[in-house]
């Protein structure tokens, strides 16, 4: 009978953890959207200053030097962002990762566009973020804050019975 009640339990609390493979919190003056169709989560400011995570299966496929690599190139040379800056940044579970700064013009405009890489879970995590210059650069502060609060690993002592590649407590 115990074991049964922890059986119901466990499933109970795997079933309440189910959800996005990762945490991130929502600044003020921030909007989570809904329906994001290429996004796990994506907010806005009115003003049109984006962040956003997309979670890709990697199962392993490679390391985060080669990813870096791959985003900076298919960036750089084939969608005409300028590379400003890599810097090694840490998730708030103490994933390393890098934050890649670039920006582009558009209609004249400068933009802001960064692009955090994590690996975990057997997965590629992009945080991003984005917007028109000065914009970018009012909500700068928030995006900052935003990005230091991303979480992309379970840190439970259960964690790894139970959570799954599909589940975690957030």
């Amino acid at each position: 009978m115990r074991a049964l009640l922890g059986l119901v339990a466990a499933a109970l609390f795997t079933l309440v953890g189910c959800g996005k493979p990762f945490d991130v919190k929502t600044a003020p003056g921030f909007v989570p959207l809904e329906n994001q169709s290429t996004y796990a989560y994506r907010a806005t400011t009115p003003e049109g200053v984006v962040m956003a995570v997309r979670v890709v299966d990697d199962e392993k496929r490679g390391d985060l030097d080669f990813w870096t690599k791959a985003l900076t190139l298919q960036l750089h040379d084939q969608s005409g962002y300028a590379l400003h800056e890599t810097i090694d940044v840490t998730s708030r579970d103490g994933t390393k990762g890098k934050l890649l700064k670039l920006g582009h013009d558009e209609d004249n405009k400068p933009f802001d566009y960064w692009v955090g890489v994590f690996l975990a879970q057997d997965r590629l995590f992009l945080v991003e973020a984005g917007g028109e210059h000065a914009t970018f650069e009012k909500a700068r502060p928030s995006v900052e804050w935003m990005m230091k609060t991303v979480r992309v690993r379970c840190d439970t002592i259960v964690s790894p019975v139970l959570a799954s590649r599909t589940c975690n407590r957030w």
